[in-house]
């Protein structure tokens, strides 16, 4: 895959890092510190800080980072139509994920699509809903996954209905029950992913006039399976996180019953590149055939 100076510079703005940008697309160091350079050169400015802590942007940097983007979509349409023209599809799609559709749904998908386009690559960005739905405004992504109810300014393409399940150690005297009520988290300590992942799960506590007695946040999953296997506190996930699990846990079905709307958003798909069309054709007949 060939990148341009432009996305390599996208890239350590993004990571804040040299070094981790040449980690990423298996440069070496020094040949991205010679691509920002030259870039800088070009231009005749300074566009990153540099420091101990990391790089980030000058104020030149802050008002010419639209215009370098803009340069990178591009370029990258440039490529995308040229293999269209000699019949050679290639491009790079960038999505936003969160980690259950990263690890249990998305690599099939990539796996089919690439039996039958395998010259477009793919850059995943991992984060919370929150943390998605910024970099789809931003432009960071060329389009997300995300959890309805969703801006309505989006196109948008349906997944799948995941069920949330409470998540007990296997020794807790609630897994004799085949539902838990909402009504017990007020008395267990519980432990939840941190704030901007675990959104519906909020708003169900709300809707249902609950006070849940959390004890702990987590930014991931598998942390959160690991606390309740050690009897820390009783958890809710989802149905498609659990898949695979090797934790010694219970799941239940929680009463009331939630589930959430898992959907691909994509700020303009009129405006996507080649590419991007593709993978969404693709999943959209995929999902709705």
């Amino acid at each position: 895959m060939r990148y341009s100076k432009y996305t390599i510079f996208l890239k350590v703005v993004e990571l804040e890092s040299f070094s981790k940008t040449a980690d990423f697309y298996k440069y070496s160091q020094s040949a991205v510190t010679q691509i920002v350079k030259s870039l800088e050169a070009e231009l005749q400015m300074t566009l990153l800080k540099r420091s101990h802590a990391g790089v980030c942007l000058t104020s030149d940097g802050e008002q010419l980072i639209p215009y370098i983007w803009e340069l990178a979509m591009a370029e990258e349409r440039m490529w995308e139509k040229a293999g269209e023209i000699t019949g050679m599809d290639r491009g790079l799609i960038r999505i936003g994920v969160f980690s259950s559709i990263a690890c249990h749904y998305l690599p099939g998908v990539m796996k089919e699509f690439r039996k039958l386009y395998p010259g477009i690559d793919f850059e995943l960005h991992t984060g919370d809903y929150s943390k998605i739905e910024q970099w789809i405004a931003e432009g960071l992504v060329d389009f997300g996954f995300l959890i309805r109810p969703v801006r309505t300014d989006y196109d948008t393409i349906d997944i799948m209905t995941d069920e949330m399940l409470a998540v007990l150690p296997e020794k807790h005297p609630m897994t004799e029950k085949t539902e838990i009520p909402l009504k017990a988290f007020e008395d267990e300590s519980v432990i939840l992913l941190q704030e901007g992942g675990n959104q519906e799960i909020e708003e169900h506590f709300r809707k249902n006039k609950i006070a849940p007695h959390i004890s702990y946040y987590s930014g991931d999953d598998y942390a959160v399976m690991s606390m309740v296997e050690n009897e820390l506190g009783i958890g809710i996930l989802s149905e498609l996180v659990m898949k695979r699990c090797d934790y010694h846990i219970v799941t239940r079905s929680l009463k009331p019953e939630l589930h959430r709307e898992i959907v691909i958003a994509v700020k303009n798909e009129k405006n996507a590149s080649v590419a991007v069309k593709k993978f969404l054709q693709f999943v959209r007949k995929r999902e709705n055939p």
